[in-house]
């Protein structure tokens, strides 16, 4: 997960997440740096994605 590169591109992850996710709480997407697979770990609980359809999900979106 060591490409998704959160640490510069949070605020336009967690918005992207809450705006798709209307169910996600500020507490659901909440990332601290060096804790992106606590961070991924979390959503995958909340959403019922494997990590991997989350990472490609965030990777799109880092992309637009």
């Amino acid at each position: 997960m060591d490409d998704l590169n959160l640490k510069g591109n949070y605020n336009k992850i967690k918005g992207k997440l809450k705006q798709k996710y209307g169910d996600l709480t500020d507490d659901d997407v909440v990332w601290v740096e060096g804790k992106d697979d606590e961070f991924l770990g979390n959503l995958q609980k909340k959403l019922g994605k494997t990590r991997e359809e989350i990472a490609g999900e965030l990777r799109k979106w880092l992309e637009d």
